[in-house]
């Protein structure tokens, strides 16, 4: 099966970046930025926290000393000291079952897709992963049979048995290196509360979510991505330490949302009944001949979550009066402008809210030309996108000046002459409206800055 893709996005979906790669590139950038301090070798002792401050008790191999912030972000993983050390409860389900995973290096001749084997000869009642990743390295992903401990499955004479019969079924009777290898086990966990008075969670210290679909760090990633621009509000005085609880209701709504699609996932690859099993293996026996059961092999991968029910939203009247577009609380979608040229790349590298105008031929109404201009004054930093068939004139009031002559943004975004959006520093849409006034903007501004 494809997975679903549009023509505009920048990147097809299923691009599998190995961990290591991202955290080379994560430290690369914190060196390059004088204001991160990156303190390795030093643990997390104590937490304790006022109305105005936490404080950290820090163990190095020099001895132990106090880190005193104004805020602390706990992204310390699935087994986050800080969320331990305040003895903080997660609500959900763990699965039974362990899985391994081992990266081996090795040249495999075959395709870029991921190969999913359920029930496989070596491996009687479990299922078996293989797919490609950079560098000719290869993942083998496999659970474990019933019972077995992740230090026997780990033996090296064993490990090394098993990924040479998932070779031996795919074909590939190579010589191979391990790379690296792990046991993990899947669960549908979150906290109820990602804020607790100055202590921010996020990530799998929030919430611990199942393999399947790759969503653990890419949520990790839409978490900072909401909690980020929020933080920088507050600690500029841009916004109240109100605005955080909307940082709380949204991602716990995500993580919800997940674990109910994860817990789908998960059994589907290990049904837990004979009746699941009966139900899966019909799916997967019909999907080889009929179209009925395909969308039961839902592939359930990460995706941008909708704050439809956001607590910064305004308008909603004003919402409904779109058939289509882009919705309250949605994400902004891409439209490829030209060659290496996309919409999102224009806006996205600009941090505060934006205002998307989309106008005719004659070019900007004095309406939103006022409406443009008064967002400057604005404490924090509002950027005008003025969308047209030809480049508009709107100097002193539009920051990205983008030409539609194809109409390809306007029809996506169903930007009629006179049309405006809202759109949050993470770029989800907060507001938008057919003929807005300037009065409606500052209403949604203050709002969404939670004023």
């Amino acid at each position: 099966m494809i997975m679903p893709h549009d023509a505009d996005d920048r990147y097809l979906p299923g691009l599998n970046i190995q961990q290591q790669y991202i955290e080379e590139y994560l430290v690369n950038y914190c060196k390059q930025e004088d204001l991160i301090e990156i303190r390795w070798g030093q643990k997390v002792l104590a937490v304790s926290q006022t109305e105005a401050s936490v404080t950290l008790r820090v163990d190095t191999p020099e001895g132990e000393y106090d880190l005193i912030a104004d805020w602390v972000v706990a992204a310390d993983g699935g087994r986050s000291t800080i969320r331990k050390l305040m003895q903080l409860r997660m609500e959900g389900r763990s699965y039974p079952g362990n899985f391994v995973i081992a990266d081996i290096k090795t040249k495999i001749n075959l395709p870029t897709e991921r190969l999913c084997f359920f029930d496989p000869a070596w491996n009687p009642g479990n299922n078996v992963l293989v797919h490609r990743q950079p560098d000719d390295l290869w993942r083998i992903d496999f659970r474990l049979p019933d019972g077995e401990t992740a230090e026997r499955a780990l033996e090296p004479e064993l490990l090394h048995e098993r990924i040479n019969a998932v070779l031996e079924m795919i074909n590939q009777r190579n010589d191979w290196q391990l790379d690296w290898a792990t046991v993990y086990s899947a669960n549908t966990l979150t906290l109820a509360e990602f804020v607790h008075g100055r202590v921010l969670l996020t990530g799998d210290a929030a919430h611990l979510l199942p393999i399947f679909g790759v969503r653990g760090v890419n949520t990790g990633f839409q978490d900072c991505n909401d909690l980020a621009w929020k933080l920088a509000f507050v600690v500029n005085g841009w916004a109240r330490p109100l605005i955080l609880q909307s940082y709380t209701q949204e991602r716990v709504q995500a993580a919800r949302e997940i674990c109910e699609e994860g817990g789908k996932s998960t059994r589907f690859m290990t049904p837990p009944s004979r009746g699941t099993r009966l139900l899966r293996d019909a799916v997967l026996s019909f999907s080889l001949s009929e179209d009925f059961p395909k969308d039961l092999l839902h592939w359930r991968t990460s995706r941008p979550h909708d704050y439809h029910n956001s607590p910064l939203n305004s308008f909603p009247d004003a919402d409904r009066k779109f058939d289509g577009g882009v919705a309250l609380g949605q994400p902004l979608r891409n439209v490829k402008l030209g060659v290496n040229d996309y919409l999102l790349d224009r806006i996205g590298s600009r941090a505060g809210f934006h205002l998307m105008a989309f106008v005719g031929e004659s070019g900007l109404t004095a309406n939103l030309r006022e409406i443009l201009a008064a967002s400057k004054n604005e404490p924090f930093p509002v950027f005008g996108v003025v969308v047209g068939a030809s480049a508009p004139a709107a100097a002193g009031v539009a920051d990205v000046i983008i030409t539609d002559e194809e109409g390809r943004v306007s029809g996506k975004y169903e930007g009629a002459p006179g049309t405006l959006y809202l759109v949050r520093p993470d770029l989800h849409v907060c507001a938008r409206w057919r003929q807005p006034t300037a009065e409606q903007v500052t209403q949604a501004l203050r709002r969404a800055v939670a004023h």
